[in-house]
């Protein structure tokens, strides 16, 4: 249902023209991402915000078929609305969805703010909700983004058909805490959450100042990569996509993607084995950044949830299968209003 008959919200009052940091960011990075207006994001829609009830505003980036069934995206960490994989617009399109990817606070659009749990996330996508006109609508997460895939389905369950996580971080404190090394992320939550305001305030002009050697670093990262995350990233869409991105993001401080970590390390506010709605996971065997201990554990405790390994997939695999994500949205809403 994607608000048939209704007005489409605009830009609201006072918020940033996002437009001059896109071109910005594209104009200072050099080799693929300099062509970044010319590869990529012709076909988005909009990007713009959206006011809450308490005058926040979450940003949004839209994508596929305008009048389609809406599939929420949530960005990984650090990311914003442009985060997706550049043939997920026409994917989307050509199978009659709305792609609307969910700027967390402090990202992109979206207003500064610090939620006290993961849970919290899920008040604000329903009031977006409201706001959107959205009845019914389904859910996806890369990464970062794959526990508030899990809180939104918790929450609003009589709203959302199903999800879809990828590559996403599970619980790393409490009784459902996932194995690996992100068992460490607790003992730093403390110092997370004291210095995440200074430390993004000292990152950002850091991160400024080598943006323009974002794709210098970037080959340095694949050349160390799993093979299967050097072929993701071949593709020049794919590259001026993530670097164009995490650089767009940067613009606003690394405040944001630090309160991520922050909320990783605490308990997220509901259990996993609550979740009723149905749930698949993505994960890559080779995934160097979130283990794939992490799907194995969580897909084992929501309840009916099913686990994709793909062999030797890297943490970036999640970029990769956007037609079996539409594949599972579509065999668990069967009512659609728009299938094709």
């Amino acid at each position: 249902m994607g608000g048939e008959g209704g007005e489409r919200p605009t830009p609201v009052s006072g918020s940033p023209d996002r437009t001059g940091d896109r071109a910005a960011a594209a104009s200072l990075i050099d080799g693929p991402v300099a062509d970044l207006e010319v590869v990529w994001p012709q076909s988005l829609v909009r990007h713009e915000a959206v006011e809450l009830d308490d005058g926040r505003v979450l940003g949004i980036g839209e994508w596929g078929d305008a009048e389609g069934d809406p599939l929420l995206w949530f960005h990984g960490t650090p990311g914003a609305g442009l985060q997706v994989p550049p043939d997920a617009p026409a994917a989307a399109a050509a199978r009659g969805y709305r792609l609307i990817v969910v700027e967390r606070p402090g990202t992109g659009w979206s207003t500064p703010h610090r939620y006290r749990r993961i849970r919290d996330f899920a008040a604000d996508v329903e009031q977006l909700a409201e706001r959107l006109d959205l009845d019914r609508f389904a859910l996806a997460g890369l990464s970062g983004g794959g526990p508030y895939v899990l809180a939104v389905a918790h929450d609003l369950p009589e709203r959302v058909p199903a999800g879809a996580v990828l590559g996403g971080i599970g619980p790393t404190v409490g009784p459902e805490q996932a194995p690996g090394y992100t068992r460490l992320l607790p003992l730093v939550e403390p110092f997370l959450r004291h210095v995440r305001d200074p430390l993004g305030g000292m990152l950002t002009p850091l991160v400024q100042k080598v943006t323009p050697h974002a794709n210098t670093a970037f080959e340095i990262y694949i050349r160390v990569a799993p093979q299967s995350d050097r072929d993701v990233f071949d593709q020049p869409e794919m590259r001026a996509m993530f670097l164009h991105d995490v650089v767009t993001a940067a613009a606003r401080g690394f405040a944001a993607p630090i309160h991520d970590l922050a909320l990783f390390a605490r308990p997220w506010g509901f259990s996993l084995r609550d979740v009723e709605i149905p749930i698949a996971f993505w994960h890559g065997d080779a995934d160097g950044i979130v283990p794939l201990s992490h799907g194995e554990h969580q897909s084992a405790l929501v309840p009916g949830a099913v686990l994709h390994v793909k062999p030797g997939a890297g943490h970036f695999a999640g970029f990769t299968v956007i037609t079996e994500v539409l594949d599972h949205i579509d065999a668990h809403w069967s009512d659609r209003t728009n299938s094709i």
